[in-house]
């Protein structure tokens, strides 16, 4: 396993180690030991979440607050997908900024969001398959966002909006300024 620092502190890229051979390949996504390891971090994931959806729908930013937070590790089984996590620690230096990497089913990179991020992604091709682990629960209440084309977070989807398919929940989410932290 490559583990790549980021700019944002605690948010990680993660290349796992693939065996290939005449029958395919091999994976291994995730071993508590070697990633606590690797990222200094000690998560106990207790969720695993996946969804599939078509080219151009857009999720997030999610986040859930308090006591509620979650760190997720995600993944693309299938296809591709423009992931990317936003800092909304408060007295963290990167506040506000936010970090996008294109995550695929060929270069089976992961994406480590830590707590106090949220967290989106755009899906580059039909079929795309998405995975994650989270390492607290869902919970509706403390589930909250920030609007994905917020102007002062300046994230290149690199769709225009109109090839964008957005819920409705979503397209209600404040911006960065108005948001609960």
């Amino acid at each position: 396993m490559i583990v790549n620092e980021t700019k944002l502190k605690d948010c990680f890229i993660i290349e796992p180690q693939v065996f290939n051979d005449k029958r395919g390949y091999f994976v291994e996504n995730y071993n508590q030991k070697t990633f606590k390891k690797a990222v200094g971090i000690d998560v106990e994931f207790v969720q695993d979440n996946e969804s599939k959806s078509s080219k151009g729908v857009l999720r997030g930013l999610h986040y859930q607050l308090g006591s509620f937070a979650q760190a997720k590790l995600v993944r693309v089984i299938k296809g591709s997908v423009l992931d990317v996590a936003v800092d909304l620690r408060p007295n963290s230096a990167t506040f506000g900024e936010h970090l996008s990497v294109v995550l695929t089913e060929q270069n089976k990179k992961q994406l480590f969001v830590p707590r106090g991020f949220a967290h989106g992604f755009l899906v580059l091709e039909d079929h795309s398959i998405f995975s994650y682990k989270c390492d607290n629960f869902y919970n509706k209440e403390s589930e909250t966002g920030v609007i994905y084309n917020d102007e002062t977070l300046g994230i290149d989807w690199t769709m225009t909006e109109d090839d964008l398919i957005i819920s409705d929940k979503d397209l209600l989410l404040p911006t960065l300024k108005n948001a609960r932290l």
